[in-house]
């Protein structure tokens, strides 16, 4: 397939398209009078790189990422590290919004007299606690 299908297909311009073979994201396409043409692997790893864009992966834990998924080899340390290092910031994450979504459930609710004292039962500020109670 042309680059403009490959871009089309994934939702990725052809100029990052381009940028990602340059980096050896993505393998070079063989080429058909002076076209790039991109095989249906292409599909899958451009939507891969752009997926893991999404989740605030660099390009060069990308590049390690992608080098831990091939069928010939198996996966090395720095990509059981990043793996490691990625599922961390996961976990970190999901409590975030965990805590956020108990936040919003509670202030639909909220009948607290002062944003002093709701801040207070739900305990947000761990250092604001330290203050208060060393200022008394």
């Amino acid at each position: 397939m042309k680059i403009g299908d490959l871009a089309n297909r994934t939702g990725v311009n052809a100029s990052a398209i381009r940028y990602y073979e340059k980096l050896n994201l993505v393998p070079a396409p063989y080429r058909a009078s002076g076209q790039r043409r991109y095989t249906d692997e292409a599909v899958y790893r451009v939507l891969l790189i752009r997926f893991a864009r999404d989740m605030d992966f660099s390009l060069e834990e990308i590049k390690i990422f992608l080098s831990g998924l091939n069928d010939k080899k198996p996966v090395g340390k720095r990509w059981r590290t990043l793996a490691h290092s990625k599922i961390k910031q996961v976990d970190q994450t999901v409590a975030r919004a965990q805590r956020l979504k108990s936040l919003l459930e509670h202030l639909l609710h909220c009948r607290c007299a002062s944003l002093q004292q709701c801040v207070d039962r739900l305990s947000l500020s761990p250092k604001l606690r330290l203050l208060r109670n060393s200022a008394r």
